[in-house]
């Protein structure tokens, strides 16, 4: 993590999460929150199956940038779910649901848009956690 002294903490890169492809962060923290870069379905050094495995590939990825940046999926405020297809939210909502089964689920945005050779993305907005070193 990095800090800027105007109490703005930025996480450049976490280990085990795909390096970001492109000249930004995997997450800043400001104000108490933690605002995350979308995530993808790449899981380095593994191969992933289906829809869902996607999914769920992705949903770790970002409890990864979550808890480097001193949150965890329990503090998660807001999800934004990018899509490429319309036929993906049935089993998007299937892996979703088992990953979130015994948290508070927290409020959600799906779209479906063009994405560059991926099947989904997904950013959130998080809590810091109470004592989180930030």
């Amino acid at each position: 993590m990095s800090g800027s002294g105007s109490g703005i903490t930025r996480v450049d890169s976490v280990p085990g999460v795909p390096a970001a492809v492109g000249p930004y962060v995997q997450a800043t923290s400001a104000g108490g929150f933690v605002f995350t870069t979308g995530q993808i379905p790449a899981a380095p050094g593994r191969s992933i199956g289906t829809f869902e495995d996607e999914v769920r590939a992705t949903l770790r990825n970002l409890e990864a940038v979550l808890v480097e940046a001193g949150s965890d999926v329990d503090h998660i405020v807001k999800v934004n779910t990018y899509l490429s297809s319309p036929d993906q939210l049935a089993p998007y909502n299937v892996a979703y649901e088992e990953f979130f089964a015994d948290r508070r689920r927290p409020a959600r945005t799906t779209v479906c848009v063009g994405l560059w050779g991926v099947s989904l993305e997904i950013d959130c907005i998080a809590v810091v956690r109470a004592g989180a070193d930030q």
